[in-house]
């Protein structure tokens, strides 16, 4: 199609636009090598190629919130994944006298995709440029006592979304009318219907001005990607390109919330945690390039709901910014000259976060903010000795006295007495060891569910034992609010306790505590503790699908709500078993818009158990308890002592008469007295 003038000058301007656009793409690779952590091996990437590719094309995340944005996104998104092929077609076709595909039933299916994609990425791009600068979607907006790096403030994502937008609909807009020319000459084709359609408008022109405008047409569409491409890594379209490779290049984690543990026995290792941002995890540093910037993230953070100055989405896209205006500096290899809390996060957004791994959850492109937090609150405590003051109460009691109330170890038993709860001392061929947990042992609401859970064990006939004094904390208030090195003495202990009683028989462990279940399952494999470990839900559901247990059927309907804890049902995956055990009872059991792995937090995870709320518009537990009343139920039942906690202070303090039961306990009032077996 083209003239030989053409060919030369389309050569020589892919050539500028390559050199350039490597340039800017080799000092983001320069960047993103600099983040710690061992970067994968080739094997490893391609053991993951096919979750990725199927993850970056289908964008499987994105379809839990906002489906209709969901819609319009995928529109762009795959029509964006084959517009490689058709701007490779098309430069074929313009350098050489073929027709790519040929007329064949390949080549006719090409086409009609390819007609499809243009109108597809044109009616997805308007719906865009509608909801951000005519409608003014609030989801796109931020409280204003987020911290945003100076340009965001000044509109940087507008100008920039912008320039992406108008981009996307006049490259494919111009292909689009340069296809129409060119089919205009051709007399139209049934496998491109838009297209024709388009073509009839032209069919009054002279043929030479249907040739200029074929040659037009493609000239402003390939044109405008030669003179986007090097201004390309400095975009937030980038994402598109950077999603992939997140997907590919992510660690295999054991589960949603698995920390990476600190080698404290290397002793090399001077700094611990990340205060500046080239010490991320490199992984992290390519987050920053993978965000789309759509806010699904702090849709779901109870830090940001509740009015906190805590924005996962802010935080990446002002890695982002960041990162583009210090690229020259950050890829010659200078240290940042200011830390993540000057740009990138208050100090107070740093503790506002409850762990509860929404946002990671949510994330159509596989970023991980959460554990950018987690990193920096290890350095806060570790190098800085920075933290919430009242965290010292916690930290002395773990230290001290095993618990982070701070209360005697040799108390830890008192909640058993009267009850049939063998120690392994006293039970050692025992075959299910049952750790009751802090919260269980210390705390008198809690000690509550522990008591029922006595009563049911001990009514299923299980063979049972406690460690009792010998059983410490895990360690994870410890390790999510950054106090690794306590954490690490904790978790020593504990595995070395657990491998001494554990033996070489193959026996589980059942936790009340969501929390104690993920960090001895899922977190202490990283020091050599391999444990089967499941919640009691899991095991009561066991019992009464066995016939170990009966449970007595109520009479009256009971309205009932359940609040999925966060480290059962999104970090563990656990969501089935509680519901079942509640209709055993013939519960009437009532949905909160929230629930599953989407849960909201109860507000206490991530250390916030410990010290006070950040200051925001209203409490996470009371924002929780206000969604579990507007149901209607009279219970609000629950399978975390920390969730039992926040949702009872939030009942006492709404006063509307709502209970607040955890599971064990609603089984144990049910329990027949004459147990079934078999």
């Amino acid at each position: 199609m083209l003239t030989l003038i053409e060919k030369l000058l389309f050569i020589v301007a892919v050539a500028a636009s390559l050199y350039f656009a490597g340039v800017g793409f080799y000092k983001v690779y320069k960047v993103i090598m600099r983040g710690s952590g061992e970067k994968p091996s080739f094997r490893d990437m391609m053991s993951r190629l096919w979750y990725a590719a199927y993850s970056w094309i289908t964008t499987r995340p994105i379809w839990k919130t906002r489906p209709w944005s969901s819609l319009f996104h995928i529109m762009i998104s795959v029509g964006f994944v084959f517009y490689f092929l058709v701007n490779f077609g098309d430069i074929i076709e313009a350098l050489f006298p073929v027709t790519f595909l040929g007329h064949n039933i390949i080549g006719d299916l090409y086409r009609f995709f390819a007609d499809l994609a243009t109108i597809s990425v044109l009616i997805g791009v308007i719906y865009f440029i509608l909801r951000r600068f005519v409608f003014n979607d609030k989801a796109l907006t931020y409280h204003e006592n987020v911290k945003l790096v100076e340009r965001v403030k000044q509109g940087g994502i507008r100008r920039d979304s912008l320039i992406v937008a108008f981009f996307i609909l006049f490259h494919v807009g111009f292909r689009w009318l340069g296809n129409s020319f060119k089919l205009s000459l051709e007399g139209g084709d049934a496998w491109q219907p838009f297209s024709t359609a388009l073509s009839q408008l032209w069919l009054g022109w002279g043929e030479g001005a249907r040739i200029v405008g074929e040659h037009l047409g493609f000239w402003l569409a390939i044109g405008l990607i030669l003179a986007f491409l090097p201004y390309f890594p400095y975009t937030k379209h980038f994402h598109l390109i950077m999603s992939g490779f997140n997907f590919l290049s992510k660690p295999k984690r054991t589960s949603l919330g698995a920390l990476e543990p600190i080698d404290f026995e290397d002793e090399s290792q001077q700094e611990f945690g990340v205060n500046k941002i080239e010490q991320l995890p490199w992984t992290h540093l390519v987050d920053a390039y993978s965000c789309i910037m759509c806010n699904r993230c702090q849709d779901v953070c109870p830090a940001y709901t509740t009015g906190k100055e805590l924005s996962p989405s802010a935080l990446e896209i002002n890695k982002r910014y960041y990162l583009n205006e210090h690229l020259d500096e950050l890829a010659g290899g200078k240290e940042s000259e200011f830390s993540l809390i000057d740009f990138a996060i208050s100090e107070s957004a740093v503790w506002a976060c409850t762990a509860c791994g929404a946002c990671v959850d949510i994330c159509p492109v596989g970023n991980e903010p959460m554990f950018d937090i987690l990193y920096i609150r290890r350095h806060q405590v570790l190098m800085e000795n920075a933290f919430p003051s009242e965290l010292k109460t916690a930290y002395r009691g773990m230290e001290r006295n095993g618990n982070p109330w701070n209360i005697s170890a040799r108390d830890r038993m008192n909640w058993a007495k009267g009850l049939q709860v063998p120690t392994v001392d006293e039970n050692p061929d025992f075959e299910l060891l049952w750790w009751v947990g802090c919260a269980p042992s210390y705390d008198p609401r809690a000690q509550d569910t522990a008591r029922a859970l006595a009563k049911v064990l001990n009514a299923a006939g299980l063979n049972f034992a406690v460690l009792g004094e010998m059983e410490r904390c895990t360690g994870d208030s410890a390790r999510r609010s950054g106090n690794e090195a306590l954490f690490f003495e904790l978790a020593q202990g504990n595995i070395e306790t657990l491998n001494e009683v554990m033996g070489e028989q193959k026996r589980r462990i059942v936790t009340t505590c969501p929390h104690c279940l993920h960090t001895l399952g899922k977190e202490y494999s990283q020091y050599g503790g391999n444990y089967e470990v499941i919640h009691h839900t899991q095991l009561l559901s066991e019992l009464t699908a066995a016939k170990k247990i009966s449970v007595q059927r109520a009479s009256d309907v009971d309205m009932i709500t359940f609040h999925d804890p966060c480290y059962l049902g999104r970090q563990n995956g656990i969501v089935e078993e509680p519901r079942n055990l509640l209709l055993e009872t013939n519960a009437f059991l009532i949905e909160m818009p929230r629930h599953g792995k989407q849960s909201f937090c109860c507000g206490a995870g991530g250390a916030q158990m410990w010290k006070e709320e950040e200051h925001g518009a209203a409490p996470v537990n009371m924002t929780r308890y206000e969604e579990a009343a507007a149901t209607g139920a009279k219970t609000i039942a629950v399978g975390c002592p920390f969730c039992l906690t926040m949702m009872t202070d939030a009942s006492k303090q709404a006063d509307q008469g709502l209970v607040v039961k955890d599971i064990a306990e609603i089984i144990a009032e049910r329990l027949e007295q004459t147990p079934v077996t078999q």
